[in-house]
């Protein structure tokens, strides 16, 4: 069974990738194509919030698994890579 740092940060992980998406491919096209400067805040404020607690979430399981800190790394450069926390959906996922 997985430790539940761990499967918090496996949640965390797909929110906070989930709303990347949602603020660079729906809010920001609403804000420069259709003028809805209101969609960027919005998703803006929730992907900011998320990527702190990705953030927060991330050191505590780094500090309960021992990760090294390439696995470290890993997570927070591919968090800032649209698409890249579902790659490392895997790598979370195998640490069971």
């Amino acid at each position: 069974m997985r430790n539940n740092s761990v499967k918090n940060f496996e949640f965390i992980n797909s929110a906070e990738g989930y709303s990347y998406l949602l603020l660079l491919f729906i809010a920001m096209p609403l804000k420069y194509i259709l003028g809805f400067a209101i969609a960027v805040k919005i998703a803006g404020m929730l992907h900011g919030i998320l990527f702190i607690l990705f953030c927060i979430l991330l050191y505590q399981a780094w500090e309960e698994k021992k990760w090294s800190q390439k696995e470290n790394m890993i997570f927070f450069i591919a968090s800032l890579i649209p698409f890249g926390t579902f790659y490392t959906k895997k790598i979370i996922k195998s640490y069971e």
